[in-house]
C-alpha cells in the first residue's frame, strides 16, 4: 500500500475533528475506498484555510485551468466542498466527518451501491474509534437549534438559536437528502421520515451554481418551506455548534443520525450539544393523549406517570419538536438556568482551537 494514504490519515487526524490510527488499518481501507492514491497526493496539498484556485495553482506550481479541473473533479468525487467567499470559489482540507464522507453520499455519482455499502460497512467498524474523538471531547461538533416557534415570544434568542434567521439572513440556498437516512436506507433500514430536508445555505449571491450536482438550488421562499416541513416531521434541527458561521441545517432523526444515536443510544452526552432550552409541560393543560411521548420525542425524554406526561430535563435536547404537535398547546420552550446553559465558540477558529486543546494536540491554520 502506498503510503500516500498514511499520511493523508495522519494529516486528518491532525484535524480537531480526528481521524484515528487503528492497529487494523480500518482507516486505511476507508481512504482507499474514497481516493486515488494521485487524489490523496493532491488533499495533501490543499491547506485547512480556503484558498482561490489561483492561489493553490500557483502555490504548487501548477497551471490554474488545470488546477481548476482537478478541484472540480475532487467536488464531483465528495473530496472536498467548495466555499464561496468575495464572489469567488475557494478550497481546502475538509476533515472526515463532518466533511469527507458525508460528499461520498450527497454528491458523488461516480460510485455504484454496492461501492457505498463496501465504504458503510467499513466506516461502521471504525465507528468506535472515530467516535473517541468525534463524540469524545467537547465542545460537540453539532448544536441543537429550537424550533422557534415554540419559544416563548418574551425571550431573547441568540442567532444560533434562530434557523429562520439563518434563513433569512442568507443569499443562496441548496436542497440535500439527508446522507444518514440514505446510508441507512441502503443497509435496509429506511425510516419514516422524509429525504429531502438538509439546507445549505450561504451569504454570497449563486454560491452553488457552478456545482449543480452538490444538490437542488433553491428560493428563501422554498428553504422556509424546507424548515415547515422538518418541523411538521417532527425532526430535529443541528448545525455547527458556533455562534457565527452556520452554511448548513440537517433535520435529523435519531434511528438514523450518527449524533442523535450516539446520544440516545450509546449514552455519550457531548456527542452534540444540547440547546439552552426544555421541554415544559403545562399540565393544567396537558389532556394526556400521548402523542408528545408516542410520536414527536426523537430522545426517549417524555415519560407518562399516572396519566400525566412530564419531561426528563436530562434527556430533553431542548429541540422542541413535541410542541408543535400538541393539540392542547400544553408544551413550550423555556430557557434553562443559567448554570445549565451552554454558550457556543465565537466561530469555527474558537472552536478548533477549544477542541483541539481538549485532544492535546496543535491547532493549526496552515
Amino acid at each position: 500500500m502506498s503510503d500516500v494514504y498514511k499520511r493523508l490519515a495522519k494529516r486528518l487526524d491532525e484535524l480537531p475533528n480526528g481521524f484515528p490510527e487503528t492497529e487494523e488499518g480500518v482507516e486505511l481501507k476507508i481512504l482507499q475506498k474514497i481516493f486515488t492514491a494521485e487524489e490523496a497526493e493532491m488533499a495533501l496539498k490543499l491547506r485547512t484555510v480556503p484558498e482561490t484556485v489561483e492561489q493553490i495553482a500557483e502555490r504548487i506550481g501548477r497551471f490554474v485551468d488545470e488546477m481548476q479541473a482537478i478541484l472540480d473533479d475532487m467536488v464531483n468525487k465528495g473530496q472536498i466542498d467548495p466555499l464561496k467567499k468575495d464572489g469567488k470559489y475557494m478550497y481546502k482540507l475538509y476533515p472526515f466527518v463532518l466533511g469527507i464522507y458525508e460528499g461520498q453520499f450527497r454528491h458523488r455519482k461516480d460510485k455504484t451501491q454496492e461501492d457505498q455499502r463496501q465504504l458503510m460497512n467499513l466506516v461502521e467498524e471504525y465507528f468506535p474509534y472515530l467516535a473517541a474523538t468525534l463524540v469524545g471531547f467537547e465542545p460537540a461538533i453539532l448544536r441543537v437549534i429550537p424550533v422557534s416557534t415554540e419559544v416563548k415570544a418574551d425571550l431573547h434568542v441568540h442567532r444560533y438559536e434562530d434557523v429562520r434567521r439563518m434563513v433569512e439572513e442568507a443569499k443562496s440556498f441548496l436542497l440535500q437528502d439527508c446522507m444518514c437516512r440514505e446510508e441507512q436506507g441502503l443497509l435496509g433500514n429506511r425510516c419514516k421520515y422524509p429525504l429531502d430536508v438538509c439546507l445549505g445555505f450561504s451569504n454570497e449571491e449563486d454560491a452553488y451554481e457552478r456545482y449543480p450536482q452538490m444538490g437542488k438550488i433553491i428560493s428563501k421562499e422554498e428553504a422556509f418551506k424546507v424548515i415547515d416541513r422538518a418541523e411538521e416531521a417532527g425532526l430535529v434541527h443541528l448545525s455547527y455548534n458556533v455562534g457565527e458561521g452556520q452554511d448548513f441545517v440537517c433535520a435529523c432523526c435519531s434511528c438514523c443520525c450518527g449524533m442523535l444515536r450516539a446520544v440516545k443510544a450509546f449514552n455519550i452526552p457531548n456527542a452534540i450539544a444540547k440547546s439552552n432550552f426544555v421541554a415544559e409541560i403545562d399540565q393544567g393543560s396537558c389532556t394526556p393523549c400521548g402523542v408528545c411521548k408516542d410520536e414527536r420525542c426523537q430522545m426517549d425524554a417524555i415519560v407518562e406517570e399516572k396519566d400525566e406526561y412530564r419531561v426528563l430535563a436530562e434527556r430533553c435536547i431542548g429541540c422542541g419538536a413535541c410542541a408543535p404537535a400538541c393539540p392542547a398547546e400544553a408544551i413550550t420552550l423555556v430557557r434553562k438556568p443559567e448554570a445549565e446553559r451552554d454558550e457556543p465558540p465565537a466561530d469555527l477558529i474558537e472552536w478548533g482551537q477549544q477542541r483541539a486543546a481538549k485532544r492535546g494536540i496543535e491547532f493549526k491554520l496552515d
